[in-house]
This record gives C-alpha cells, sequence and structure tokens, in this order.
C-alpha cells in the first residue's frame, strides 16, 4: 500500500515508514501541498495511492464520490512525527485489512 501523506503532516513519515509503506510519499514531494483538496483526491486516485491527513475534507470527499482513493482519517489532535508514526505501527494490521475491504473507504485513527 502507497501513502500519500497530506501537507498537513511531516514529509518525514514518508521514510520513516518506508519498511511498512514502500513507494508512499508527501504531497510536497509531487508539488500538490498548496493545491486543493480537488487536485490531491484525483492524484491520489490515478496514482493508487491512499490519502493520509487529519482534515476531515478527505472522508467528506469520500462519501460524496466513493472510493477510489481511500483515506486514513488520523484524529490525533496535536501531536509528535513520533506519535503518528507508532499509532502507525501498531495499527499495521488494521490498516491492511482496511486496504482489501472494498466496502470501507475510510478508515479512523484515534
Amino acid at each position: 500500500m502507497k501513502l500519500l501523506f497530506d501537507q498537513n503532516l511531516s514529509p518525514k513519515l514518508v521514510d520513516l515508514l518506508a519498511d511498512l509503506f514502500p513507494g508512499s510519499i508527501h504531497v510536497q514531494s509531487v508539488r500538490l501541498d498548496c493545491a486543493e483538496d480537488d487536485e490531491v483526491w484525483e492524484f491520489a486516485g490515478k496514482q493508487a495511492f491512499v490519502i493520509v491527513s487529519k482534515d476531515e475534507d478527505y472522508n467528506t470527499l469520500g462519501v460524496m464520490r466513493g472510493t477510489p482513493p481511500k483515506v486514513i482519517w488520523l484524529q490525533l489532535g496535536n501531536c509528535t512525527t513520533a506519535q503518528v508514526e507508532a499509532v502507525f505501527r501498531a495499527r499495521f494490521a488494521d490498516i491492511e485489512a482496511f486496504e482489501k475491504d472494498p466496502s470501507v473507504g475510510t478508515l479512523v485513527l484515534i
């Protein structure tokens, strides 16, 4: 599974989680850090990325449009990059199951 980390998350997550999610990128690396949500959504869908964001807007787009792409919505509040990494590592099995389940478009991680 390839993740596309939104602008509200650290670009460092790409390298920190590369062992679990190879091929992942941050929106900065493809010049989408200032893009509208629709543009990020289209890119992720065409390139087979799962969007990772703290922003509810992607969940809303998923409800309205369906998948792809899928969305991982982080509801962690203010936290460090290390805490985000720890959640992804602790919930890896849940994330894998989410990817394989065509009936679910958004996974909420808290």
